[in-house]
């Protein structure tokens, strides 16, 4: 019986894996199991939650100012992905952090404000946060927990009543942990950058404010864990990769300013 249980378990993941293949913006295999309107949904209604629960700033130059960029950057959202109707929020608070929700929700807090220079390094958080929500990576999020899960479901009935062999099945959770749902985070963080300097650069903003960006946000944080214990790449990790793509936005942004996108947002 814990045999059949087992079997049943593992053809169940085979099967959602086969059904369940997508690719990213940058070519890149993911896992979706959900499907898209119920993955919008769920990030309008969070950000409707949010919008009730905390202090929003309703008008003012910071509130123009991220509307600037915003703006500047929606328009150059490859057509496939233009599908949201994207709406910015200006969130009262001393958190440095912004974040896109499927279904085109923005959200900046006033904290990050203080730690972006200029409107490029803003542009770069607004790009970034925009790329996840491009590259659908709240569904392969969702996806890959529900995948992890399920597979360790299917040992979990396999190991039965053994002592031991249980032990060694909570074990192989924090391995999973580790060893795939972290590194898949970084993935996206990652995926996210590279990206986000492309529509920032398109946008015509500045894409080596990134790296500048980068190392404020790395001030203004606190002790980071080691990287394989991290959902974000380490920030020196960050930098060399945003360094590796920056001739090509560097090109890009060059593009955008000779077809005059020049966004003038208030610093």
């Amino acid at each position: 019986m814990i045999a059949s249980g087992s079997r049943a378990l593992a053809a169940l993941v085979l099967v959602a894996l086969l059904s369940a293949c997508a690719t990213s913006p940058t070519g890149r295999p993911q896992l979706q199991f959900m499907p898209d309107a119920q993955i919008r949904s769920m990030g309008v209604e969070a950000y409707r939650e949010m919008q009730d629960a905390e202090p929003v700033l309703e008008a003012g130059p910071r509130v123009a100012r991220v509307e600037c960029v915003a703006e500047a950057i929606i328009p150059q959202v490859p057509d496939e992905y233009a599908g949201n109707g994207w709406e910015v929020t200006v969130f009262e608070s001393d958190q440095v952090n912004a974040f896109a929700l499927p279904g085109g929700k923005i959200g900046v807090y006033t904290g990050l404000l203080e730690v972006t220079e200029n409107s490029d390094q803003l542009a770069a958080v607004i790009a970034h946060e925009i790329a996840h929500v491009m590259a659908e990576h709240a569904n392969e999020r969702m996806s890959t927990e529900m995948a992890t899960a399920l597979g360790l479901g299917a040992l979990q009935v396999a190991a039965g009543d053994d002592p031991q062999r249980r032990r060694m099945m909570a074990v192989l959770g924090v391995g999973a942990q580790v060893g795939i749902i972290l590194p898949f985070s970084r993935t996206h963080e990652s995926e996210a950058d590279e990206i986000g300097l492309g529509l920032m650069a398109d946008a015509g903003f500045d894409p080596r404010a990134s790296v500048a960006l980068w190392r404020n946000m790395a001030d203004a944080g606190d002790e980071a864990p080691p990287e394989f214990l991290s959902t974000h790449p380490s920030g020196e990790t960050r930098i060399a990769d945003l360094r590796a793509e920056l001739p090509t936005a560097i090109y890009r942004y060059e593009q955008a300013r000779a077809a005059g996108r020049r966004p003038d947002c208030a610093s």
